[in-house]
């Protein structure tokens, strides 16, 4: 056979012993590195936005790294032995290495700020010096972890605690989330193949590109800022791609042999024909996610570069190590006795939508339409330690902080001034406290040579309407000084604002790629534009759970959280990027099946009836398997996995069926031979430039030695009836 695909399969076979070896060394280096991947990570990268410009300019003129802070609990604050206790504690920890000050109730100028307002709770504070070790903030936690009187319980958190405990979190949801979905998926998918040999060759493949994963992000990680959240994210997609694709290439193997090919030619023929969709669907997801290069989030930024890797490992993957692992297990895998049948469950579906397309077209829009209605009133906020699970420590000690010591627990919104204190404090005075929305304004801090800093204290929720405004006409009145609005409310303000101004150029880019592939495929300009509104309804219904799971609480005590009133700001944005590529990735699963029907004769409702019918086992199958591997983490702790994990089970779970089986089918019908349709000049570019999902196999080959023949079919030299199935021709689904 002719073409790369084909040559890079026939490779792989007859090389298959040295393409194992290289894929074996790239999961033993992955996995040894793995543990440094998240060791290397950033809790909330920074980026170009005022309020993070803000927070490093405080930090560039603050000498302490971070803090370690713990609450010293269950006794009053005035007993002899708490106070003994706590006051030897501190003083041993100032003096021990990369220790800045240490600070407890009992000291000089610490007054009521660190003791509860019932007396009996206090806080011990310790700043970590610049420059200071993990093991040196071990020793610290340890030692105040130690404080020991009658009846007193210590808790210990702080910013530098939480930042370890998100990275420790994190590896352990993602390692659970692949024990949990790797055996299911097995489970699974030796029911789809009825043998083990067939079944087992995606999950060895999955593995081998987690590996492959690991490498990359270990990689991105020494040149930029990688988040700590972007490394579960980026494992899910690769996991769910990398079963998902090879998942098409056995189905396809199978089916060859099935027509009678020896595993040599079945493994070259699956290369050209499923390979090709394989790399086809890769690049449709690649542009997806390349949509998030648009934003300066380094959030976005650090799950755009590791999810076009992961997506680029798992075809990788699946054009090499499958046809290689083909070639050791082919002779074990069994081949099905027949080709699949023209007529079943999926034929039959379509014909039912097909005599009632416009009741079907309407119901399913309406359904998903009224899914995705409760995203309109989505709130975004930072979760902060929220996103850690309430047995975390330090997420107790930040709850506990901001309930039982205002004075010194985060303000909602903070302004930092280029200026001395008695400045700062002027314009706190005069403009500050002034303004409608802002109940209070605390001392103000100098932070260093002509750097100040305002606490403004705002009436109700931190992050809600009232503190975003506040913060707008901060920004709108500076007083004529140097000022950075910083806080948790000003972050929410500026995410929003940087998805007004470059979300729309995101989203063009994405939509304009995305046309300009299907038009490739399919040589018309209706089925794109078609397959793009379909996609946004199922997007829609996945954000619009999104929104009633995790802001309206909706089964929080089922999945083992505590809502915390909004979605996280950069989860919506990436639930798009996600879910937009993997819809179409099942679009071009069924497209490119039923493009090569009407390519053959058929009419396009023969073609779309016979086209789910020969794809639609394999898109619920494929469908499934990717449920499951996002729900298997979206069981783990960390709030922001499982939104992410949920809201892309909902829209795979909606796309492969009520999408694919349903509403696809119905408009199909509707727009009839219209579907097809171009302009003539874009039929003229498309016969030149346009990619083919399919290609005209030569007549299957003798079989080679030893090689039992399953059933014929016509790829054998019979003539083929009219809506029967030629052996070898066409893409898988």
């Amino acid at each position: 056979m002719h073409g790369r695909l084909a040559a890079l399969g026939r490779f792989c076979f007859r090389h298959r012993r040295w393409v194992l070896g290289l894929w074996a060394v790239v999961l033993v280096v992955g996995v040894l590195i793995g543990g440094r991947v998240f060791e290397g990570t950033v809790a909330g990268a920074a980026g170009s936005s005022e309020s993070d410009r803000g927070g490093a300019v405080v930090t560039a003129a603050d000498p302490a790294k971070g803090a370690v802070t713990a609450v010293v609990d269950g006794t009053p604050v005035d007993g002899q032995a708490v106070k003994a206790a706590v006051t030897a504690a501190t003083a041993e920890i100032a003096g021990l290495p990369g220790v800045a000050s240490a600070t407890d109730t009992y000291g000089p100028g610490a007054g009521a700020a660190l003791r509860s307002a019932d007396g009996n709770a206090s806080l011990v504070t310790v700043r970590m010096a610049d420059g200071s070790t993990n093991a040196q903030l071990d020793t610290v936690t340890h030692r105040l972890s130690a404080i020991s009187a009658d009846g007193a319980h210590v808790t210990v958190g702080g910013d530098l605690v939480l930042q370890q405990e998100v990275k420790k979190q994190t590896a352990s949801d993602t390692r659970f989330g692949e024990i949990v979905t790797l055996p299911l998926t097995l489970i699974v998918m030796v029911l789809v193949f009825g043998g083990l040999a067939a079944a087992s060759l995606p999950v060895i493949g999955a593995v081998a590109s987690v590996g492959g994963a690991l490498l990359a992000m270990f990689g991105f990680s020494r040149i930029m800022d990688i988040d700590t959240s972007v490394l579960p994210i980026a494992t899910v997609l690769g996991l769910g791609l990398s079963i998902d694709y090879a998942l098409l290439m056995v189905n396809r193997f199978r089916e060859e042999r099935g027509h009678g090919a020896g595993i040599a030619a079945a493994v070259e023929r699956t290369a050209a024909t499923a390979g090709r969709t394989v790399a086809f669907s890769g690049l449709t997801v690649a542009v997806a996610l390349a949509g998030l290069f648009v934003f300066t989030s380094p959030v976005l930024g650090a799950v755009a570069a590791a999810g076009v890797s992961v997506v680029v490992i798992a075809v990788a993957a699946a054009l090499t190590l499958i046809p290689a692992l083909l070639g050791f297990a082919g002779s074990r895998i069994k081949a099905p006795s027949a080709p699949v049948p023209d007529e079943g469950f999926f034929s039959r579906t379509v014909r039912r939508v097909r005599r009632r397309a416009v009741p079907v077209a309407l119901a399913c829009t309406a359904l998903l339409v009224a899914a995705g209605a409760p995203f309109a009133h989505a709130e975004m906020r930072n979760s902060g330690a929220a996103v850690l699970p309430a047995s975390s420590a330090g997420r107790q000690v930040a709850e506990t902080v901001d309930q039982r010591f205002p004075q010194v627990s985060a303000a909602p919104v903070t302004v930092v001034v280029r200026a001395g204190a008695p400045v700062a404090q002027a314009y706190a005075d005069d403009v500050v406290a002034k303004l409608p929305g802002v109940s209070g304004v605390r001392a103000v801090t100098a932070v260093g040579d002509g750097l100040s800093t305002v606490d403004v204290l705002v009436a109700g929720d931190p992050q809600g309407g009232a503190a975003k405004q506040v913060v707008h006409e901060l920004r709108a009145d500076r007083a004529g000084l140097t000022t950075y609005v910083t806080g948790g409310a000003a972050s929410v303000v500026d995410f929003q604002d940087e998805l007004l101004s470059r979300g729309p150029w995101a989203l063009g880019l994405v939509t304009v790629g995305t046309l300009i592939l299907l038009f490739l495929m399919t040589g018309s300009v209706v089925m794109p534009v078609k397959a793009l509104l379909m996609n946004l309804l199922s997007l829609g219904a996945s954000l619009g759970a999104l929104t009633l799971v995790f802001q309206d609480g909706w089964f929080s005590g089922l999945l083992g959280f505590t809502p915390v009133g909004g979605l996280e700001t950069f989860i919506p944005v990436l639930v798009f990027a996600f879910a937009f590529g993997l819809s179409m990735d099942y679009e071009v699963f069924l497209l490119a099946r039923i493009k090569e029907l009407r390519d053959r004769g058929h009419s396009c409702t023969r073609a779309v009836e016979l086209g789910l019918q020969r794809s639609g086992k394999i898109i619920t199958s494929a469908g499934l398997l990717m449920v499951i591997v996002f729900a298997g983490f979206a069981a783990g702790d960390m709030l922001m996995v499982k939104q992410m994990g949920i809201a892309l089970a909902v829209a795979v779970a909606v796309d492969a069926t009520l999408v694919r089986c349903l509403l696809v089918p119905a408009a199909m019908t509707l727009f009839g031979e219209f579907n097809w349709w171009a302009p003539a000049p874009l039929r003229r570019l498309h016969r030149r430039f346009g990619l083919s999902e399919h290609m005209e196999l030569p007549p299957v080959a003798v079989f080679g030695p030893g090689v039992v023949p399953a059933q014929r079919g016509p790829a054998d030299g019979a003539v083929a009836e009219p809506d029967a199935q030629p052996a070898g021709v066409g893409a898988e689904r």
